[in-house]
């Protein structure tokens, strides 16, 4: 038997679980939230996917998606009101190359940037410097177009922001110096939008036995209230 809705396991500040939460916003889809604090992953967490991590999505049939990227195509297979997933194959394959480079290479630039001393560094200049160099190519795509599969968000954009976001904040006052008006326009964009602020709700976490939270909150509550 189904369950009614899908259950995210989720933690806010989690880039991972940012985008998760973006593409389950915009595909219009209701899932119960349960925030995690990953110093006390709780035992259904730890049941459903033995990795440990967020984001867990659990579908209404019981199949387990513990992957970020995954989550986001699931949710747009099921609805894409935003149309968000490029419809081109070109453009798909342009936009899941963007979100490999992000997940690799630039994700483990951006930790030894933001946490030299967690790897025995003395400071993260280095990595700094390498991820630029992706930020720079991103920049060039961006200000072509707007974004990086066309005139509208869509799928890469809003995968990679999260982690774009984090590496800005690191020392904002670096990032705004840099030649990368196109991508620091659609970083203020993305961090302003409607859509962010919906996901970055904050939540108590999540124990065994508590009510039942529904996300996003205002599409439950328009189809909790629907006649």
């Amino acid at each position: 038997m189904s369950a009614p809705y899908p259950v995210l396991y989720s933690f806010r500040r989690c880039p991972y679980a940012m985008r998760a939460r973006l593409a389950l916003a915009a595909s219009g889809l209701v899932c119960v939230l349960r925030e995690v604090v990953l110093a006390h992953k709780p035992a259904a967490l730890l049941l459903a996917s033995a990795k440990g991590t967020v984001p867990v999505l659990v579908t209404g049939d019981g199949t387990v998606i513990d992957q970020s990227l995954d989550i986001m195509l699931w949710a747009l297979q099921q609805s894409d009101p935003l149309r968000w997933m490029p419809r081109e194959g070109a453009a798909k394959a342009s936009s899941l190359q963007w979100i490999a480079e992000c997940d690799g290479p630039f994700k483990h630039q951006l930790d030894r940037y933001k946490y030299p001393h967690r790897y025995d560094l003395p400071d993260g200049l280095a990595y700094r410097a390498q991820g630029a160099a992706y930020l720079t190519r991103l920049n060039q795509h961006i200000a072509v177009q707007g974004y990086l599969a066309g005139p509208q968000a869509g799928l890469a954009d809003m995968a990679i922001a999260p982690f774009v976001r984090q590496f800005a904040h690191v020392d904002p006052l670096w990032f705004g110096e840099q030649d990368w008006v196109g991508l620091q326009s659609w970083l203020t964009t993305f961090e302003t939008s409607e859509l962010l602020e919906g996901v970055m709700e904050k939540y108590p976490a999540w124990m065994e036995g508590q009510a039942t939270v529904l996300f996003p909150t205002t599409t439950a509550e328009a189809k909790e209230n629907r006649p």
